[in-house]
């Protein structure tokens, strides 16, 4: 594993543990979420560089599209919890109740 595989593998792993641990506010969830869509941008593009592979010259800018809708979402999510709920806390919201 070369040191540049190394930290993207290691960006995405902590992006994933701040969202399995730090789960307080909605917008450290999503900055986890974004942090671990650019790792795997990144890793996408340096991959398809490496190969040379035309083929998937596209994937990387698929994934950042998803990543931008994604993050839309979330965002509007974040919005319509504030105003409805007052606060942003995964501790405040319960699915049963809506």
């Amino acid at each position: 594993m070369t040191p540049l595989h190394f930290t993207f593998s290691t960006a995405f792993l902590l992006g994933l543990a701040g969202l399995a641990f730090h789960r307080t506010h909605l917008l450290s969830a999503l900055l986890c979420l974004e942090g671990m869509m650019l790792s795997l941008f990144l890793a996408l593009s340096l991959w398809t560089l490496e190969l040379g592979a035309t083929g998937f010259s596209a994937s990387p800018l698929l994934l950042l599209a998803f990543s931008a809708c994604e993050a839309s979402a979330g965002l509007a999510l974040l919005v319509a919890t504030a105003r409805t709920h007052g606060t942003d806390h995964l501790q405040s919201l319960n699915l049963l109740q809506c």
